[in-house]
């Protein structure tokens, strides 16, 4: 595998609600490592800014995180967020570099 490929996904989530917020991305972590492709997804808390969530995703290939984007967890995640945030949330598509890359 080569680590150019890999591809990173990071989501930061402003909440309205943190307790129901908490309980709908942490079922869209546990449903969506289950995907193919998934290497690792995690749920983080903000120690800086109060309310604010962040997923963490790392797929194998561009084209396993782009067909989790169009999945049914990831729509339902969406549809379940309604209500329990400041704003849209801010997605940010990443390219995993080696280390080997960088002369």
């Amino acid at each position: 595998m080569d680590d150019a490929e890999t591809t990173l996904v990071t989501m930061r989530f402003e909440a309205a609600d943190a307790e129901a917020l908490i309980g709908v991305l942490s079922k869209y972590v546990v449903l969506s490592r289950q995907q193919p492709g998934c290497r690792n997804m995690d749920l983080c808390g903000s120690v800086a800014v109060p309310d604010r969530f962040v997923i963490i995703q790392k797929w194998e290939t561009p084209e396993a995180q782009q067909a989790h984007f169009n999945s049914e967890e990831m729509v339902d995640m969406a549809r379940a967020c309604e209500g329990l945030l400041t704003g849209p949330p801010d997605v940010d598509l990443l390219v995993g570099l080696s280390a080997h890359d960088l002369n």
